[in-house]
């Protein structure tokens, strides 16, 4: 270990050694790291990028199609002229939340959160892992329910307002030949409707599935899986009530944003359910596609590897209670000091960046711990604090006015 001088008079004729830490800028080694991580990243990952972008284009191209299917709706009048069947005969309010504000509010949010954690967590591949969870649940949600809007459809609760109609019109407007049919021939089609507007009224027959409500449960559903695992609500101790009232938060959002298309009677209460049991099922397969188990606390924190596979073992291993969790007690977590800087990608002298002595040692509370990225190789541990000090004691004894 480096002897400093105590005196300032001494300090000026000291020459700080030639592979001191300042020579070289911290950022230099930040960036190499970064930059290898990103090409590897790149090389693992391009497929993936490229398949979500090209299924979110082919889901606008589907959503804009024409209808496949054509769907009879009843028209029923009393002797006032009034509408007997009121079911779809609800006025037009317009969105409470736009299509366009729920995509992203349930996309944004969650990964907002996800990097937030990291700020405690500290790895980037446990960062990846749940972006790219939350956007391959929000995207396969997307792509099945529009397709099931296209082919299969449903009138919206105001789509008698869209469509304006005219039973005058079933008579010379019947291409389909399926209006005046049924019991007492009250089924009629949107032949019979005078709205000029044919975006409008598709948009009234696209309401099964709610495509507000998959993409709520499908983003924030991940997110709630995703916090049960860093939060460890449900494992080996009896956690805090507020832990558990913070994890179904979640869940409250994606029931307001799902339910709130009731009140503005955008959807009928089977489109919302649909939906949600949608979305609830691609956050369920992204989940356990990027993380080693969904329930079963031992190992649904830890992120999968694209080119290692995952050793299940009957007991948990105490390198993986302490990464990638949120919470640091218990054996859960590893408490860090000033021994690491920013998101652990570099530290001085260790095989990371470039190799210089440092004066600050690095180290690891435990044997095996983690280092750059989660990536499992193992620190060297550092000594106990009381030997630490008895050794800069019997230094300090023996070079007098100097000090360690």
């Amino acid at each position: 270990m480096p002897i400093y001088p105590f005196h300032r008079r001494d300090a000026g004729h000291q020459k700080p050694p030639a592979d001191t830490p300042a020579d070289i800028p911290e950022t230099e080694c930040l960036l190499k790291i970064f930059g290898r991580w990103l090409v590897h990243w790149i090389k693992i990952s391009w497929a993936d990028v490229v398949g979500m972008i090209l299924l979110s284009i082919a889901s606008n191209l589907i959503y804009k199609a024409p209808l496949a299917s054509t769907r009879n709706f009843p028209i029923t009048f009393t002797e006032s002229g009034d509408i007997v069947y009121p079911e779809f005969a609800y006025p037009n309010r317009g969105w409470v939340i736009s299509p366009s504000a729920s995509g992203l509010l349930a996309t944004l949010v969650p990964i907002g959160v996800i990097i937030l954690a990291q700020m405690r967590i500290r790895s980037i591949w446990d960062m990846n892992n749940a972006i790219m969870g939350v956007l391959y649940a929000t995207i396969l949600g997307t792509l099945f329910q529009v397709i099931i809007k296209k082919l299969i459809g449903g009138f919206r609760p105001y789509f008698l307002e869209v469509c304006q109609p005219d039973i005058a019109r079933a008579s010379t407007h019947n291409t389909t030949a399926l209006n005046g049919v049924g019991f007492n021939r009250i089924m009629y089609t949107v032949d019979v409707c005078t709205n000029p507007d044919k975006q409008a009224l598709q948009n009234a027959m696209t309401s099964f599935p709610s495509g507000h409500s998959n993409v709520a449960f499908a983003g924030f559903v991940f997110l709630f899986l995703w916090m049960n695992a860093k939060l460890k609500v449900w494992a080996n101790y009896r956690t805090s009530f507020w832990w558990l009232v913070l994890l179904f938060a979640p869940l409250l959002v994606a029931v307001l944003q799902a339910c709130v298309l009731s009140v503005d009677q955008a959807h009928n209460w089977y489109d919302i359910l649909v939906g949600a049991v949608i979305g609830t099922m691609m956050a369920f397969a992204s989940y356990r596609v990027m993380y080693a188990s969904v329930f079963d606390w031992r190992y649904n924190h830890i992120p999968l590897k694209r080119t290692k596979t995952f050793d299940y073992k009957p007991k948990i291993e105490k390198e993986y209670m302490e990464r990638e969790v949120f919470v640091k007690k218990l054996g859960w977590g590893r408490r860090r000091r000033s021994g690491r800087r920013g998101l652990g990608w570099c530290r001085r002298g260790t095989p990371g960046g470039p190799q210089i002595a440092s004066t600050v040692p690095t180290y690891n509370r435990q044997e095996g711990g983690v280092d750059n990225f989660g990536s499992g190789e193992a620190e060297q541990p550092r000594p106990r604090r009381s030997e630490e000090w008895a050794e800069r004691s019997s230094v300090g004894a023996v070079q007098g006015d100097h000090m360690v």
